[in-house]
């Protein structure tokens, strides 16, 4: 099978993770009799040195163009002291508004190997940790409309809007129902329905849909309930579905209660089976071009669209249980090293994984 990828490496330690996964993916081709087309192209800070713009239309038709596309990271201070509209995040939330990407998927996983790096007490996540936020991508506060504007008495005053329609939430929705029909048909909506009108909506439609999958346990919880029981009692979460702001900070909590960023992968996803894939963390300016990245975040991230926009099951498993195999021998990165353990780096990583499958 012959599927056509475009590689978004963007800035910081994004080339590094993903050359990690092409060679990842490499393999995948060679053990399963497949061929990936990789094609280059460029967003964030590194489309705005060779372009002026986060985000070009080249980049935008190339992605349309793809089955799926893979991506790094963008961002770092290099770029801090420009326009916020010309900054290189806008180049990722541009990328997928004009993909139509509004379902961001996060698995949260607590593999056993790592549960001396999880911060957590041990009884507290004794039963585990495997999860799956479902954050809605292209609505919300994100996308709303912003100003900052400057009153008589010369003092600033700005405003974000936050918004939602009954469609946007539906469509969200649906997906989240779905994933747990797939999984152990447990469902959590996050709002702040206490206070905001847009989760008094998020929470009537949301209600409307369980009617339509009888078989999935399905509750309502405040935003910062949910944020003290994802460090108070993680596993007893299956899946968990909220709106953007509010999946963003939760999805980064999840993450380290499940012992590191930097191994999260997530897929965002429209209608079709056209996907974006990328890691959950920044871009790590701090350590970009020092071999000290982790690449597991964005293999497994490239596991997902095996599995998502190639329909590749067998695929997919082999690389997770690639990853699964490197940690189980012992093999870690700097983030995810415990006091004496031996420390090897992202290229290192990245061949451990392959050379596993």
């Amino acid at each position: 099978m012959e599927k056509t990828i475009v590689l978004l490496k963007g800035d910081g330690i994004g080339p590094e993770i993903v050359d990690g996964a092409v060679t990842v993916l490499k393999q995948v081709e060679k053990k399963f009799g497949h061929r990936f087309q990789f094609q280059s192209a460029l967003i964030g800070g590194a489309s705005i040195d060779a372009c002026g713009e986060p985000l070009t239309e080249e980049t935008i038709e190339a992605c349309k163009k793809a089955d799926a596309v893979l991506l790094g990271a963008v961002g770092g201070p290099k770029w801090d002291t420009i326009p916020v509209e010309k900054r290189p995040e806008r180049g990722l939330l541009g990328i997928r508004s004009a993909m139509g990407l509004y379902a961001n998927l996060r698995p949260a996983y607590l593999y056993k190997e790592l549960s001396s790096a999880c911060p957590l007490k041990e009884d507290r996540v004794r039963g585990g940790i495997d999860l799956m936020m479902v954050r809605e991508l292209t609505g919300g506060i994100y996308f709303g409309q912003r100003q900052t504007v400057t009153k008589e008495n010369g003092k600033q005053s700005a405003f974000d809007r936050m918004e939602y329609s009954e469609e946007e939430i539906e469509r969200i929705g649906m997906i989240a129902f779905q994933q747990a029909m797939m999984r152990r048909k447990k469902l959590v909506s996050v709002d702040k329905a206490n206070v905001l009108d847009t989760s008094r909506l998020w929470r009537s439609v949301m209600h409307r849909l369980s009617k339509q999958f009888p078989q999935v346990e399905y509750r309502d919880q405040l935003v910062d309930s949910a944020a003290m029981q994802l460090v108070s009692d993680p596993g007893q979460f299956d899946v968990i579905v909220t709106e953007n702001m509010f999946g963003d900070i939760l999805s980064d909590e999840a993450s380290m209660a499940a012992g590191s960023i930097g191994m999260l992968p997530s897929a965002s996803l429209g209608d079709g089976t056209r996907g974006l894939y990328e890691p959950i963390h920044g871009s790590a300016p701090d350590i970009a071009g020092q071999d000290a990245a982790n690449p597991l975040a964005t293999i497994l991230s490239a596991a997902m669209m095996l599995r998502i926009s190639f329909g590749m099951e067998e695929e997919a498993s082999a690389v997770e249980a690639a990853v699964q195999s490197a940690l189980s021998q012992g093999y870690r990165t700097k983030d995810i090293a415990m006091s004496g353990q031996a420390v090897i780096g992202c290229k290192k990583m990245a061949q451990i994984v392959a050379e596993s499958i």
